[in-house]
C-alpha cells in the first residue's frame, strides 16, 4: 500500500508542476509544414471510436537541460516521459484553428534510453458536441535540430487498446434531459497494456504508426490540410489531489467508511454486491482515480451525479440522501486481478456523490483507494469582498466555486451536462473572472473562437466549439457585448481592431431584417432566445420568429449604442454615427408601437398581449426610455406580478437596469434566490429556480461580479480601464470592503456609512485616476489612496 501512496504524491507534484505554457515555439516551425508527420494506426476507420497508444523508444548520451516539443492530436492525447504523465491536450478549436501544446519535456529525460508515449482517442459518433474532428491523428515535433530525432514519423510504435468501450452514450434518453458531454469509458483490464507507457515495456509485437497524407502545418499555410495548427493561447489545465471526505451510504457490506483514506484497503468478499455512496460535500470537476487489487471477474460501476433523485424525480435539498438514489453518467472497470491496477476515466468528471455498485465472482476484490485529480483552468483569486454581512461571503465563495468548474479549455456553460461555450454565458462568466482572477486569456480565446465560428450570413454560432451548428442571433449581440467589455477593460487595440469587420456583420444582419413598415426588426429566423421559463419552451419570446419583438429590438438598439462606442474610438465616424442614428430610430420605433403608458411597462410586442421584465429591462438599457419614466418603468416592472420575470441569466440585466435608473443601492435586497439556493443545500449556482436542470451554471455566478461593480461600485471610466468610476450601492450595508486586479494593479475600496454620508478610502494604481460618486456628489480619484467623506 505504501507503493501507492508515494505514487500518488509524486504524480500531484508532477502535475503540478505544469500549469502554463510559456515557452516560446521556434519561429521556423510557424511559417508551413513541419518535418513531422501527422501519424495513426494502421488498419482502423479513422473516424470511428478508438483507443490508442503511441511509443517512441530513443538513446541519449547524457541527460539535456532542454528538450522541447509541439504536441497535439485529434481528438485528445495524454503524453507521458519515462513513465510520468506531463501533458493533456489539445486546447479545444476548430480544424482552421487546430491548437499544440509546446513543453520542454528535459527534466524527464534521462542518459541513455528513453521513452516518450501518447495515449490517444477518438470518440468517433459519440464525442462530445464540444469536440471538433477530422480523425484519427497524432504529432510529436522537435522545436530544433536534437528534439527532432522523436519527430512522429513510421517509425513509432503503435497499438489499438481493445481494453476500451464507449458506456453511458444513452444519457440524454435516460435523465431526460439534454447531456452532451461524451460517452463513459469501460475498461476491461484483462485486455489492457498495463505499464505501457513505462521504459521497461516489450512493444516489439506493437505495429509500426502509419504516416497520414498531409503533413503538419500551420496557420496561413498549406494546402489541402486536414488540421491547420496554432499555438496554445491559454494555460495548461490544473490537476491537484482532492479526497473525497464522506462516506454517505453502504449496502451489502459492513466497514466501508475508511478505504476512501488511501490507508485503509477495502476488502469485498467473492459473490457480494456492494453500493457504496460517497459525498465530495461540493460540486467539483476531477478525474477520479481507483486504484484495486485482486477480483479478477468483478464488476465495478461509478456513477457521478450533483445531486440525488427521490421517486417522484425531484431533487430537494441536495445534502439529503434518505429515500433518494443516484441517476448519472457513469463509468465501468472489470478487474482481471492484477495488483493495484488504476481506472482514470479518459475524461473528467463533474459530481457531488459519485456511487461504486459492486459485483465479485470467485476472487476476493481489494478497493486500495479512491480519489479526484481536480481539474479546469487555473485562475487564481485575486479579489477580495467583506462586509458587515458575513453571509454575503457564502455567495462570494459559492459563486467562485461554479466559476471555476465552469471554465477548462474554454468557458462551459455547464460542466455536467454541456460543457459548451456559449455567448450568452460567457459574456457573465467573462466579467466575473476579469474582476476575481484579472486574468484575460480565457477571455480572448472565447473572442476568437466565436470569431471563427462565423457562418456565410455573418452570426457567430450560438456556441463553439461544436461540431453542430447552432445559431442564436441574440447570442452573436452579445459577442458584439463581448468586444466591448474587452475594449473597456483592457488597452489591448490591435486585439479588439480585428473584431470589427464582424461587428458590422452581425449588425448588418439584424439590419437586414428590420420590418421597414414599423421600424422594430421583422420576422427573424434560428433560434431567437432570450430566457428560459418566461416564453415558450424554447424562450422565444412574441414577435421573434412572425415580426416585431420588442425585447430583440430593443437588444439590438443596446448593442448599437455600444458598437457606436466602438467605432467611435476606432476612427470611424461614419459608421459610428450610423449606429447612433439605428439605435436611436429602435428605440423610437419600439417606443412607439409597443410602450404601455396606461402600465408602463413595454409590452413584448405592439400587440401589447404580453409583458416581461426582459422588454421594460431593455427599454432601460437602450434608451428607450430615459429620467423619470426608465425610473417609473423600473419600479413597475419589479412590482407588477402579473408579468414574466427574468430567471438568473437575465438577472444579470436587471442589475444593469436597476444601476442605470440609480437605484443600486437596492441591490443587497436581491439576493433571495441565491439565499434560496444555498438553503437547498446547493454547492454551485443552479441554471434556473427550482426544478432545475444542472446544479452548476456559471450565468447565475454574477453577484461574484455585482459585489464589486454594484455593491463596491468599481467599474470601468473610459477605454482600457485607464480611469475609474467608483459609485457604491451598499444599500442597508453598513460597512463594504472589496478589492480587485486592476491591469496596472489593484484597486482597493473600503466604505463605511456615516449617517446619511460615507467615508472610506479608495486606493488606485498609480497611473490611474477616476471619479467617486454618492448622493449626488462627486470627488476626483488620483493614484495612489484617497480619502473619502461625503
Amino acid at each position: 500500500m505504501r507503493s501507492v501512496l508515494i505514487f500518488i504524491s509524486f504524480y500531484q507534484f508532477i502535475v503540478q508542476g505544469i500549469f502554463a505554457q510559456t515557452t516560446p515555439v521556434n519561429p521556423q516551425l510557424m511559417k508551413g509544414y513541419w518535418p513531422s508527420s501527422w501519424i495513426s494506426c494502421p488498419d482502423i476507420s479513422q473516424r470511428d471510436y478508438g483507443v490508442y497508444h503511441f511509443r517512441k523508444s530513443f538513446d541519449l548520451n547524457e541527460k539535456p537541460e532542454k528538450f522541447i516539443v509541439h504536441v497535439t492530436a485529434d481528438n485528445r492525447y495524454r503524453l507521458f516521459v519515462n513513465g510520468v504523465a506531463v501533458v493533456s491536450g489539445p486546447a479545444r478549436g476548430d480544424l482552421a484553428n487546430w491548437y499544440f501544446e509546446t513543453v520542454d519535456i528535459g527534466s524527464y529525460l534521462q542518459r541513455g534510453k528513453n521513452i516518450v508515449a501518447a495515449l490517444v482517442w477518438n470518440m468517433g459518433e459519440y464525442a462530445a458536441v464540444a469536440q471538433v474532428s477530422n480523425q484519427t491523428g497524432f504529432v510529436l515535433q522537435g522545436d530544433g535540430p536534437a528534439e527532432q530525432v522523436i519527430n512522429s514519423d513510421a517509425s513509432w510504435k503503435v497499438m489499438q487498446n481493445n481494453a476500451y468501450s464507449p458506456v453511458s452514450t444513452d444519457n440524454t434518453e435516460r435523465l431526460g434531459a439534454y447531456m452532451v458531454v461524451g460517452p463513459g469509458d469501460q475498461v476491461d483490464a484483462s485486455h489492457f497494456p498495463w505499464n505501457w507507457e513505462k521504459p521497461e515495456f516489450d512493444d516489439s509485437q506493437w505495429q509500426y504508426a502509419r504516416k497520414l497524407v498531409n503533413n503538419p502545418v500551420t496557420h496561413g499555410y498549406g494546402t489541402d490540410n486536414l488540421w491547420t495548427l496554432k499555438p496554445r493561447n491559454i494555460p495548461f489545465m490544473q490537476e491537484v489531489m482532492q479526497r473525497i471526505p464522506t462516506v454517505r451510504r453502504v449496502r451489502g457490506l459492513q466497514g466501508a467508511a475508511k478505504f476512501i483514506d488511501g490507508r485503509t484497503p477495502l476488502r469485498i468478499p467473492p459473490h457480494q454486491k456492494v453500493s457504496i455512496l460517497l459525498d465530495q460535500s461540493v460540486n467539483t470537476v476531477a478525474y477520479p482515480e481507483l486504484i484495486v487489487s485482486q477480483g479478477k471477474g468483478a464488476h465495478i460501476k461509478m456513477t457521478y451525479a450533483e445531486s440525488l433523485y427521490d421517486a417522484t424525480g425531484n431533487k430537494g435539498n441536495r445534502n439529503e440522501i434518505d429515500g433518494k438514489e443516484i441517476k448519472g453518467n457513469y463509468d465501468v472497470f472489470l478487474p482481471d486481478g492484477g495488483s493495484l491496477r488504476s481506472f482514470r476515466p479518459l475524461w473528467f468528471k463533474t459530481y457531488r456523490y459519485v456511487q461504486l455498485d459492486i459485483e465479485t465472482l470467485d476472487e476476493t476484490l481489494v478497493l486500495n483507494d479512491l480519489y479526484g485529480m481536480k481539474t479546469g483552468y487555473p485562475f487564481e483569486l485575486k479579489a477580495t469582498f467583506t462586509s458587515n454581512d458575513p453571509n454575503l461571503t457564502k455567495i462570494w465563495d459559492v459563486g467562485w466555486r461554479t466559476q471555476l468548474i465552469c471554465a477548462g479549455e474554454t468557458y462551459f456553460d455547464t460542466p455536467y451536462y454541456e460543457q459548451l461555450q456559449y455567448e450568452g454565458d460567457t459574456r457573465i462568466q467573462a466579467l466575473i473572472t476579469l474582476y476575481m482572477s484579472g486574468d484575460d486569456r480565457l477571455m480572448r480565446k472565447a473572442l476568437l473562437d466565436f470569431y471563427n465560428s462565423k457562418t456565410p450570413e455573418g452570426l457567430p454560432q450560438g456556441r463553439y466549439p461544436s461540431n453542430r451548428l447552432q445559431v442564436i442571433p441574440t447570442f452573436s449581440l452579445f459577442w458584439v457585448s463581448m468586444v466591448y467589455d474587452y475594449w473597456m477593460h483592457r488597452q489591448d487595440d490591435e486585439f479588439v481592431k480585428q473584431f470589427l469587420p464582424s461587428v458590422q456583420q452581425v449588425l448588418a444582419w439584424y439590419v437586414s431584417n428590420m420590418d421597414k413598415e414599423k421600424g422594430m426588426l421583422g420576422p427573424m429566423k434560428w433560434w431567437n432566445f432570450v430566457d428560459w421559463d418566461a416564453f415558450d419552451l424554447w424562450g422565444v419570446p412574441e414577435g421573434a420568429e412572425d415580426g416585431n419583438s420588442a425585447i430583440i429590438s430593443l437588444q439590438l438598439a443596446y448593442t448599437l449604442k455600444q458598437a457606436q462606442a466602438l467605432f467611435a474610438y476606432f476612427g470611424e465616424e461614419t459608421q459610428a454615427q450610423k449606429y447612433e442614428t439605428l439605435s436611436h430610430n429602435l428605440n423610437s420605433k419600439t417606443y412607439e408601437h409597443a410602450f404601455d403608458k396606461d402600465r408602463m411597462l413595454m409590452a413584448n410586442s405592439p400587440l401589447k398581449e404580453t409583458y416581461s421584465q426582459h422588454a421594460s429591462i431593455l427599454a432601460i438599457l437602450s434608451g428607450a426610455v430615459q429620467g423619470d419614466e426608465a425610473r417609473t418603468v423600473f419600479e413597475k416592472l419589479t412590482t407588477d406580478d402579473s408579468i414574466s420575470k427574468v430567471t438568473f441569466f437575465y438577472r444579470f440585466y436587471l442589475i444593469r437596469a436597476m444601476k442605470e435608473v440609480g437605484l443600486a443601492d437596492r441591490y443587497y435586497a436581491q439576493l433571495d434566490p441565491w439565499w434560496k439556493m444555498l438553503d437547498m443545500g446547493l454547492t454551485t449556482f443552479a441554471e434556473k429556480p427550482e426544478p432545475t436542470r444542472t446544479d452548476s451554471h456559471a450565468w447565475s455566478s454574477s453577484p461574484n461580479y455585482d459585489f464589486l461593480a454594484t455593491i463596491i461600485g468599481i467599474m470601468p471610466a473610459s477605454p482600457g480601464f485607464k480611469s475609474v468610476l467608483i459609485q457604491p450601492g451598499l444599500g442597508e450595508l453598513k460597512e463594504a470592503e472589496g478589492s480587485m486586479p486592476h491591469p496596472n494593479g489593484t484597486i482597493k475600496v473600503k466604505l463605511k456609512r456615516n449617517g446619511s454620508g460615507i467615508k472610506g478610502t479608495v486606493s488606485l494604481p498609480d497611473d490611474v485616476d477616476g471619479t467617486f460618486k454618492f448622493g449626488g456628489k462627486e470627488i476626483k480619484l488620483q493614484g495612489g489612496t484617497n480619502s473619502i467623506t461625503l
